[in-house]
């Protein structure tokens, strides 16, 4: 069984363009996940937090600095080294990134069948289950185009918690959802999170989850500003 944190990070920078037009986006980043925790980062438009989340996500190459993610350094790491670890990992974005032309079962299975060891017949079973915890249960065999854009992200955070991965990246996972929906799914995270023992980091503008973290860490210019630990009551 692993131990330590999930990630952790020591003197980590990166930068943007060339030559005169270079620009630092992350400023001396130094950060610790603890496995199962529930973190939420914080900070204006332009302050570094999705550049922060492509990094440990293995989706950007780490230019300058120490990244560990579970227990494997990141910084140096070849294509298919990125590759592996993406594997372990799930996903949320602003953007749904659903294909139109799959159903909603059909997109949330994707996620399952990165995995070569998982049949067809299992990443069906493992979408349906999933889609029903999200309030889906009767939208499996939609297309995207049937479905609100409140449903399309609830199809987007089944399919990243598909695969049953060891570390959750959502950036900004509740940006469509109304109050109810938004606690709804932060709640269903932490959920699944302690029973499967996920680790979440969770990017958002959203002040209304911020009472379902157990920390809170605030990006400024590319800097963590503050870092603030929360008991969940």
């Amino acid at each position: 069984m692993e131990t330590g944190p999930i990630v952790d990070m020591h003197g980590v920078n990166h930068w943007f363009g060339q030559g005169s037009a270079r620009k630092q986006a992350l400023h001396d980043i130094g950060l610790k996940l603890d496995r199962g925790s529930f973190t939420v980062l914080m900070g204006p438009s332009g302050s570094g937090k999705t550049t922060l989340l492509t990094l440990i996500g293995c989706l950007r190459a780490v230019q300058d600095g120490t990244l560990l993610l579970m227990g494997q350094e990141l910084h140096d790491a070849n294509d298919a080294k990125l590759v592996e670890m993406r594997r372990r990992l799930g996903f949320i974005f602003q953007a749904h990134n659903l294909h139109e032309s799959l159903t909603a079962e059909q997109n949330v299975m994707m996620g399952a069948q990165v995995h070569p060891s998982v049949t067809d017949d299992q990443a069906g079973r493992a979408a349906r289950h999933l889609l029903g915890l999200v309030g889906l249960a009767d939208r499996v065999e939609y297309l995207p185009a049937n479905l609100s854009g409140g449903q399309k992200q609830r199809v987007a955070i089944a399919r990243a918690l598909v695969g049953n991965p060891a570390l959750l990246l959502a950036d900004e996972p509740t940006a469509a959802l109304d109050k109810d929906s938004a606690s709804h799914m932060v709640d269903l995270l932490r959920r699944i999170g302690a029973s499967r023992g996920m680790t979440t980091l969770l990017v958002t503008h959203d002040n209304r989850i911020l009472d379902r973290a157990d920390r809170i860490l605030t990006l400024e210019d590319g800097r963590i500003v503050g870092d603030q630990e929360r008991t969940i009551r």
